[in-house]
């Protein structure tokens, strides 16, 4: 069991879900510290039948804590968590600066898990609309490997924090009564909308979301030969991702081996009856922690590729729970060996 754990952004999106995560799931550790910014210092808050206070992040609040949760955006990451790992705690970061420096070990445990155990100071958590690919991609990459990606994400608002939500619904209040509403998480109107770009421009015109899914994918399933083409698209649905995902695969998979690779795949649930309309849909994910695919059928532009449909909650294990799981996968690690010896 682990002896202090340190929870830092708690008063976020999904600093909240990782701590009702953690409560739910009954996290081996004894003791538990909140952090968060100024603004938030001082406020109370309930867990597990105790009151506790949050502190101020700071890099002095790191002490006697062996492991660390962040949610934080990156600037705060790269300001604070360095403080963790010299203060000597196992840290698991869900922003985005630390992902892809090549000494962080970048982790969803259901494909990765070693890369976790071997990992010395920060694990980072991916991003989420790669997470949900990359779980659907493992099952089939190791039947056969995936040389080529066409992804297209339609992402929920949620993506964009708080605001995000806000902008969703108070713009469509706005619209419906011909109202004008000033955006604040989004450049464009989300309401009755859809906005092509998630992230700032990079290079060849792509945002930097879809180079996320490109080199977070490569280096996850430790194959940087696979090509991946990526279009990120905001859509106004309040949670959960769906993408659009066609792969070409060294063999032909078969839809039918498919959804046998997918449904024994952990995390992985199949829903795919098209003729009777079921198949994943965002309103029905939301709040599980599940990857759902459905639409499974043969591209027929290639004789080795597969299209499917995949949908996930992106602050559950898009985010909060693929934390939870990195440290539930370390505890359960280190202490059965502590038993074990």
């Amino acid at each position: 069991m682990f002896e202090t754990l340190a929870v830092v952004g708690i008063t976020g999106a999904v600093g909240r879900i990782m701590l009702r995560l953690l409560e739910e799931r009954d996290f081996p550790c004894k003791n538990y510290r909140f952090l968060a910014s100024a603004r938030s210092a001082g406020k109370k808050l309930s867990f597990k039948g105790t009151e506790y206070t949050i502190e101020e992040l700071t890099p002095e609040a790191f002490a006697g804590c062996d492991i660390v949760i962040a949610s934080t955006p990156d600037d705060v990451a790269a300001e604070f968590l360095p403080a963790a790992v010299e203060a000597g705690a196992i840290v698991i970061d869900e922003s985005g600066y630390w992902r892809m420096k090549p000494q962080v070990a970048l982790v969803i445990p259901e494909v990765n898990p070693a890369a976790a155990l071997e990992a010395k100071g920060i694990i980072a958590s991916p991003n989420c609309s790669t997470t949900q690919m990359v779980m659907a991609l493992k099952a089939l990459h190791d039947a056969s490997p995936v040389k080529r990606v066409i992804v297209s994400t339609y992402q929920a608002v949620s993506g964009a924090g708080s605001q995000g939500t806000v902008d969703l619904v108070e713009g469509t209040k706005a619209h419906l009564n011909g109202d004008e509403y000033e955006y604040q998480a989004f450049a464009h109107p989300i309401a009755f909308n859809a906005i092509p770009q998630i992230g700032s421009e990079k290079e060849a015109g792509y945002t930097s979301e879809e180079l996320k899914m490109v080199y977070e994918t490569r280096k996850i399933l430790g194959d940087e030969s696979i090509q991946i083409n990526a279009t990120c698209v905001r859509i106004p649905v309040a949670n959960c991702h769906s993408e659009s995902i066609t792969v070409e695969t060294e063999r032909p998979i078969s839809p039918e081996e498919a959804r046998e690779l997918f449904g024994n795949f952990p995390g992985i649930v199949v829903d795919d009856h098209v003729a009777e309309g079921k198949y994943p849909l965002p309103s029905a994910c939301s709040d599980r922690d599940e990857v759902f695919i459905g639409r499974i059928r043969r591209d027929l532009s290639h004789p080795d590729g597969l299209s499917f449909w995949c949908v996930s909650d992106n602050l559950r294990k898009g985010a909060a729970t693929n934390a939870v799981q990195i440290a539930e996968l370390i505890a359960e690690h280190r202490f059965s060996k502590t038993a074990a010896g």
